[in-house]
């Protein structure tokens, strides 16, 4: 009798922990590309980028052309001529560098542009994930579009457009 209490209690035990695991899947990606506000911001980073990129173009291009002079007139320049000429192409092409570094680079001006738009609608997002996982008593959400581990999740646990709809957008 003892054991077949055990038993019984610890298969409630488990039954209850197992139903108090609930999950949710979710697929940022397209819940972004269903907001607006997203797609704006997507386009002024690709104009602001391609501005940046052509502008470190031109100045790649100016480097080519001194080099190419350079290397034209390398006969009739003096040692100290050819050392001058030198070091301004490697000045240039730091300044290029530098620029490259400025814009692109891990704290550049296009990671902190994108910060700046893209940080109120990712925490926007991130509210209604919570309000909807708190509503629907989620333990945990996943997202399917970064998680490469998902082989399948049943559309049922998929909260993508529960949390569009939150957000007062629809499909």
């Amino acid at each position: 009798m003892k054991k077949l209490f055990l038993i019984l209690f610890a298969s409630l035990f488990f039954v209850a922990f197992a139903h108090a695991q609930k999950i949710a899947v979710i697929d940022l990606q397209y819940v972004m590309k269903n907001i607006p506000s997203y797609e704006t911001a997507n386009e002024q980073l690709n104009i602001l980028s391609n501005k940046w990129q052509k502008e470190i173009e031109i100045a790649l291009e100016e480097v080519q052309t001194m080099r190419k002079n350079f290397q034209t007139e390398l006969v009739f320049l003096s040692d100290e001529m050819k050392q001058k000429r030198e070091d301004e192409i490697l000045e240039k092409e730091k300044n290029v560098n530098k620029l490259k570094h400025d814009y692109f680079g891990p704290e550049g001006e296009l990671f902190k542009k994108r910060s700046s738009l893209m940080k109120p609608l990712q925490d926007e997002i991130y509210t209604a994930v919570q309000e909807v996982c708190e509503e629907r008593f989620y333990q945990m959400v996943i997202d399917r579009s970064s998680a490469a581990g998902i082989i399948f999740a049943t559309p049922k646990i998929d909260i993508s457009d529960e949390v569009l709809r939150k957000l007062g957008y629809s499909k």
